[in-house]
């Protein structure tokens, strides 16, 4: 057995990538509050987890792509029609930004839409359970990380943090099923899988 394909850190890294797929996919049957909470999650929890692992040299040529355009367009749209006028937000971390007096516009949707095409292309492939073909997905989508994605994922969970905290920017409140009066977290209702019960 591939330990770099099938060690924990690689399936608990694959655990998560289905689970964010999940919700990006699912966005449009989900209600806004409750996406926001959840991405806001589980994005820290996918970068943990890619971070965790050193992609490996593989020996096969990266199989042929799984998302198309129509896909990518889809899962961007879904988010965008959910969050409505909260996908937008001004980025400052951009290349180039230090030679620009302007603030560039961002896109929650298109962030999540980007880190979303090289998962899903890795898990795709990883399904399929052919050891040098995931070996070489599992390398590519951790190589894009570090190059790319990485980067989205911790520039849209600025934003994502200031819509769940901020009560002005969320018309649903009603929807929001957290306590604030209660300062005491139990992590026996925690759903992250990392706090230990005991």
């Amino acid at each position: 057995m591939d330990e770099y394909v099938y060690g924990k850190n690689s399936v608990e890294f694959v655990t998560v990538c289905v689970e964010f797929c999940a919700l990006v996919e699912g966005a449009n049957e989900n209600e806004r509050v409750n996406f926001i909470d959840k991405a806001s999650k589980i994005l820290p929890l996918l970068y943990i987890k890619a971070s965790l692992i050193k992609p490996e040299e593989c020996f096969v040529e990266y199989p042929e792509r799984f998302v198309s355009e129509e896909m990518y367009n889809a899962v961007r749209n879904g988010i965008e029609k959910l969050l409505g006028h909260n996908d937008t937000y001004l980025e400052v971390f951009v290349e180039g930004m230090q030679y620009s007096d302007t603030p560039i516009t961002a896109f929650i949707s298109e962030d999540l839409a980007d880190i979303w095409q090289p998962i899903r292309d890795f898990l795709a492939i990883y399904r399929l359970g052919d050891e040098d073909n995931s070996r070489a997905a599992l390398s590519e989508c951790l190589e894009a990380f570090r190059e790319y994605w990485g980067q989205k994922l911790v520039n849209v969970l600025r934003p994502l943090h200031s819509i769940l905290y901020n009560s002005d920017l969320l018309e649903n409140e009603e929807d929001y099923d957290y306590d604030f009066n209660n300062e005491e977290i139990d992590d026996e209702d925690c759903e992250c899988g990392e706090c230990h019960h005991h």
